[in-house]
């Protein structure tokens, strides 16, 4: 699993990082980043947060 944010669409409401903190952190300019990739027991976490964004940037592939 290979997760990416599209931190130019990001409106920083922070679902992603408190659906899945050890993937999600949210950045010092307010917008979501990756802080790693999940493993293998977070995949489900990771992909949640990523159903659950409101503006569809983060990607899992």
């Amino acid at each position: 699993m290979n997760v990416t944010i599209d931190r130019g669409g990001c409106i920083g409401c922070g679902q992603c990082a408190a659906a899945c903190p050890a993937v999600f952190d949210m950045a010092e300019d307010g917008l979501a980043q990756v802080v790693r990739q999940p493993e293998a027991d977070e995949t489900a976490l990771a992909q949640a947060a990523a159903d659950g964004c409101p503006v569809a940037v983060i990607h899992v592939r």
